[in-house]
């Protein structure tokens, strides 16, 4: 990486998906839904220690906070209100859109936010799905996600994966026009290019997987070296080695849940010394106001 101080970097957007352990899609099959109240409860404390860590940073981040631990948590998310960061909205249930009705999706959307605007007294308009699950089936959401009320978006992962992405999707920050004539500004999920094709390096299961050189090369790649903000995202329980393990889930899923847990914690404190940071709508703010506009018909287009 170049030899840059940080305020000569462009500003990231640090984002946080706040939900606990049990409700990732990929321990979905072992977890059933119905099960969550009685699982131990760890988001508070995981959430906690990721606030003391930004603290300790100066860095204010955006915490997209899913309805349920709304519920449950109430006060964590006044806590993350009062500490200064920006609260958005991560649904309801943490159900794949794809897999819920447009009015499952609707009302779970409304309450959620509602929820999130009842706790802080602030207009919520940032939105980011569960496991990124608007693809180019549920691109309906969209109209959706307008008529509650939401100005953004961060959903869109501009990769091949098995459970969500649209490939050939923007990669830099853009507006979105949907079919109906809705308008949303959208922030999609950091890809680097090796060998000419995207591979993500926006965080989570990527950001352990990889060596945290790697990761910081990839990561700055993708930012042209300094020149173009990117967005960087994590859970709460991935600083969480201690959390209960499910060893009746696959391989696989276990393989992207599990993995170098303990060693999350201190490469984030890294990234944070590396890397400058702050909200989402900061880093929106921050980026060129060219941006390009793509119609939904564009994206069901793509190859």
């Amino acid at each position: 990486m170049p030899d840059r101080t940080q305020s000569a970097q462009p500003l990231h957007a640090m984002s946080v998906d706040v939900e606990d352990y049990f409700h990732v899609a990929a321990l979905s099959n072992v977890i059933p839904r119905d099960s969550w109240s009685s699982q131990p409860l760890r988001v508070r404390e995981n959430t906690e220690r990721l606030l003391a860590l930004f603290e300790r940073h100066h860095v204010k981040a955006t915490f997209f906070v899913l309805g349920w631990v709304a519920e449950h948590c109430p006060d964590l998310v006044r806590e993350i209100d009062r500490a200064g960061h920006e609260i958005a909205s991560h649904g309801y249930s943490h159900q794949l859109i794809y897999r819920q009705t447009p009015e499952e999706f609707r009302q779970e959307t409304r309450h959620s936010r509602q929820l999130l605007e009842d706790l802080t007294g602030k207009p919520v308009v940032g939105y980011r799905a569960a496991s990124y699950s608007i693809t180019r089936d549920s691109l309906w959401a969209l109209d959706i996600l307008v008529e509650c009320g939401f100005k953004w978006d961060s959903s869109i992962f501009p990769v091949h994966h098995d459970k969500y992405g649209i490939p050939g999707s923007p990669s830099t920050p853009y507006t979105l026009k949907t079919d109906k004539g809705a308008i949303l500004q959208e922030f999609p999920l950091t890809t680097a290019k090796i060998l000419g094709m995207p591979v993500p390096a926006a965080g989570g299961g990527y950001f352990r997987q990889f060596p945290y050189p790697l990761f910081r090369h990839l990561f700055a790649q993708a930012s042209g070296f300094g020149v173009r903000p990117q967005i960087f995202y994590l859970h709460p329980w991935e600083v969480d080695p201690g959390q209960p393990r499910f060893n009746n889930a696959s391989w696989l899923s276990r393989f992207r849940h599990y993995t170098n847990l303990d060693k999350c914690e201190e490469r984030l404190e890294r990234l944070l010394q590396d890397f400058r940071f702050g909200t989402v709508s900061d880093s929106f703010a921050a980026c060129p106001t060219d941006q390009p506009v793509v119609s939904t018909r564009q994206m069901l287009a793509l190859a």
